[in-house]
């Protein structure tokens, strides 16, 4: 992730210890007593490499809870993401005052079945992917775009996109994508300013998907 994202953001990726490591009491009181096993190695692996992304911005330990959504609740003054697929984990974390909101989403490159990819893609989509290389499992990659995008707006504003919410172009050559939120639900945001136009970097390299995305400060 560290070479999706510019400077001012932190980025932890876990080692194999990351994956059993040591959480805080407010980090523990999240995880249910029924958790499986792969959501508790999972929900560690994200602490663990979120303290170390704000470690890098010099910043003190601190406890990264859960919200009622599951969306990661981090320190007053920080903005934060983070992502897990199978046998990879990342989180990264910037100054509020030097980033608006952060996203990023690791996915595993496989073709995505008929019913998941209709409810993923707009037609508009489905006919750009048309027209691009072949070799590369493109609604996968739109499925973590989309993942990106809701993990920018969310913090921001504080609701939740749908897929058809987002309108998305990749651009191969540069590794890049825009995606531009529906006019409707930009203008039904309960925050002013909030973001109609989200940019961001792809790759897809060793099995997976990666994207990310930030917002500068408004």
């Amino acid at each position: 992730m560290r070479d999706l994202l510019p400077p001012e953001v932190s980025v932890a990726v876990a080692g194999p210890d990351d994956w059993t490591g040591q959480l805080l009491a407010e980090e523990l009181a999240c995880l249910s007593e029924r958790a499986v096993e792969g959501r508790r190695r999972d929900f560690t692996a994200g602490r663990v490499c979120a303290r170390r992304a704000m470690a890098a911005l010099g910043l003190p330990p601190a406890a990264v809870p859960s919200a009622a959504d599951r969306a990661p609740v981090w320190p007053a003054g920080v903005v934060g993401t983070i992502t897990h697929t199978r046998g990879y984990c990342a989180a990264a974390a910037a100054r509020r005052d030097e980033v608006r909101s952060v996203g990023m989403d690791a996915e595993q490159h496989r073709e995505l079945n008929p019913g998941v990819r209709r409810l993923i893609c707009l037609p508009e989509e489905d006919d750009r992917m048309a027209r691009l290389p072949a070799g590369v499992s493109w609604p996968a990659v739109l499925f973590s775009v989309k993942e990106t995008v809701y993990k920018v707006w969310h913090p921001v504003v504080g609701t939740w996109l749908d897929f058809a919410d987002a309108l998305v172009d990749l651009d191969p050559d540069a590794g890049t994508f825009t995606a531009r939120v529906a006019p409707a639900r930009v203008d039904a945001a309960p925050v002013p300013d909030p973001p109609r136009t989200v940019r961001g970097r792809f790759v897809v390299t060793d099995g997976l998907v990666r994207t990310a995305a930030v917002l500068p400060p408004p």
